[in-house]
């Protein structure tokens, strides 16, 4: 049976979007003509076929509309309609609107059955909160999109999986945050989510919140009075949890594969291991030439992964920027939609 459609929505299209998805379309080609995959792309269908005429001029990418019975196994759905015209590179709120309404509209159809997940490139939330949509990022978006409460991000690179407790929200409002509740649906999340990828034993480290666990109290509370009982809790019911591991090994082993992935409790502890292992830097000039990383939404009754970078206004539309986060979004995506073995 042929799979449904994924979903790739371009984010801002004044960012990188429109270039990566037409390189990742370009080196899709073999699969989507065998009939192993089929794609569709929303956004500006005039953003689209700019880079695909720079970037991969013998890429045919038929346009279609929602109302269309079939589409081909590679198609472009425009989010809305064309306004004043997107120029690579320049922050605008029509680039913003572009944005929401493409993920707007890819949710639609996921809750309808018409594709299988989506797939998100960048969005700009400056631009997106000058359009009139003020969402802190995508996770928010989702959410509330989806009429969902209580979904986490999972970062991804390779063997280092790492969800998070809380995300877009000030460090000092972590500790209030991380609720024995809001963990305890993390780790249901995040067992869910690695037994969906084909990890069987689903090993779980949860990262504490103080230096060395808290040691023993002197450095807070939190890790004995909040994290520790509802570890403990898991372990009852059967999962393979462990912690609180402290925040300076707990990634070293998780990269060693010790366990499957690490539950952080704030944004930064959980993005700069991932980030730094998924940039690879030119020792020689200093900047980075490849970017890998996904960005999946879990809790959600549709599937959504993403790009691990934001939209790089400073090199869309100049040819550079790499297509790989994105290659691999769609692989986690195609994992996560499969049916159950």
């Amino acid at each position: 049976m042929a799979p449904r459609p994924l979903a790739i929505t371009m984010g801002d299209p004044a960012g990188i979007g429109p270039e990566i998805i037409v390189k990742a379309l370009r080196r899709l080609q073999p699969r989507l003509a065998a009939g192993e995959l089929a794609l569709v792309v929303i956004g500006s269908n005039a953003a689209l076929e700019q880079a695909r005429a720079q970037f991969a001029p013998d890429l045919a990418i038929p346009t279609v509309t929602e109302a269309d019975t079939a589409w081909p196994r590679l198609a472009a759905l425009a989010a809305g309609p064309e306004g004043a015209a997107i120029r690579p590179g320049q922050l605008s709120p029509e680039g913003g609107r572009f944005a929401f309404q493409a993920v707007e509209r890819g949710v639609r159809l996921a809750m309808a059955g018409r594709i299988g997940g989506i797939v998100t490139a960048p969005l700009n939330k400056e631009a997106l909160n000058a359009a009139g949509y003020h969402y802190p990022g995508h996770t928010e978006m989702l959410a509330e999109l989806t009429g969902v409460r209580g979904s986490c991000m999972m970062l991804a690179h390779g063997n280092m999986r790492v969800s998070h407790v809380t995300t877009h929200i000030a460090l000092e409002d972590v500790p209030k945050r991380a609720t024995p509740e809001r963990l305890r649906r993390v780790i249901e999340l995040t067992h869910e989510a690695l037994l969906r990828l084909g990890l069987g034993r689903a090993r779980i480290a949860v990262a504490a919140l103080n230096p060395h666990a808290g040691e023993g109290g002197l450095f807070g509370r939190h890790d004995l009075d909040v994290a520790a009982p509802v570890i403990a809790a898991a372990v009852a019911e059967g999962r393979d949890v462990v912690g609180p591991v402290p925040g300076d090994t707990v990634f070293v082993k998780l990269r060693a594969g010790q366990y499957d992935a690490v539950i952080a409790n704030y944004h930064d502890q959980g993005h700069i291991p991932v980030k730094l292992l998924g940039f690879e830097v030119d020792p020689q000039t200093g900047t980075w030439n490849d970017l890998s990383g996904v960005n999946i939404t879990l809790g959600l009754p549709i599937i959504r992964t993403s790009v691990d970078h934001g939209t790089a206004f400073d090199i869309a539309g100049k040819g550079i920027a790499n297509e790989t986060s994105l290659l691999e979004a769609i692989e986690y995506a195609e994992r996560l939609a499969a049916p159950a073995a």
